[in-house]
């Protein structure tokens, strides 16, 4: 079904053609490297495998960061790296990065994330409150972006901190 499901922590995955349009937005090619923020089951994350990207993939809710992390052994994808963290901080250890995801909405562009893109990468995330805007954002120069906006989408909210 095209339309987003439930799973652990009260979190949901998104439809699927929310994570295609996604998925095309970072425009990402095999070997590039990519942070998912919001790891939920790990569906992402094996997309990203698929398409032969070294995936570092955050997830705030230890229930659904071990989730995604069996899930994604028993499915035998080996060239992704889960961590229980918080996703507004990214993962500066593994920095820069080719494309950035945000599964979530966040209430504005994450600063800290957008060091943590190399030139010429992507930030796909989709920003507001109730609503978020899909914004792609694409890091032109040491500090110089453009931001493009690619329709209206509803997201759960991306929060501070872990949960235990």
């Amino acid at each position: 079904m095209d339309e987003p499901l439930p799973i652990a922590s009260g979190q949901t995955i998104s439809q699927v053609t929310t994570v295609a349009l996604q998925t095309g937005l970072l425009k990402i090619k095999k070997g590039d490297k990519v942070l998912e923020i919001g790891a939920g089951s790990g569906y992402q994350a094996a997309i990203l495998c698929e398409l032969g990207c070294r995936v570092y993939s955050i997830e705030r809710h230890k229930k659904l960061y071990l989730t995604a992390k069996e899930n994604l052994s028993v499915l035998g994808y080996r060239n992704a790296v889960l961590v229980h963290g918080d996703g507004f901080n990214g993962l500066p250890r593994w920095a820069p990065f080719n494309g950035i995801l945000i599964t979530c909405g966040a209430p504005k562009i994450p600063e800290e994330l957008l060091g943590q893109l190399v030139t010429g990468g992507r930030m796909v995330v989709p920003v507001g409150e109730k609503l978020q805007e899909m914004v792609v954002v694409e890091k032109t120069g040491e500090t110089a972006y453009t931001t493009t906006g690619e329709g209206f989408f509803r997201f759960v909210p991306m929060l501070k901190g872990t949960v235990e």
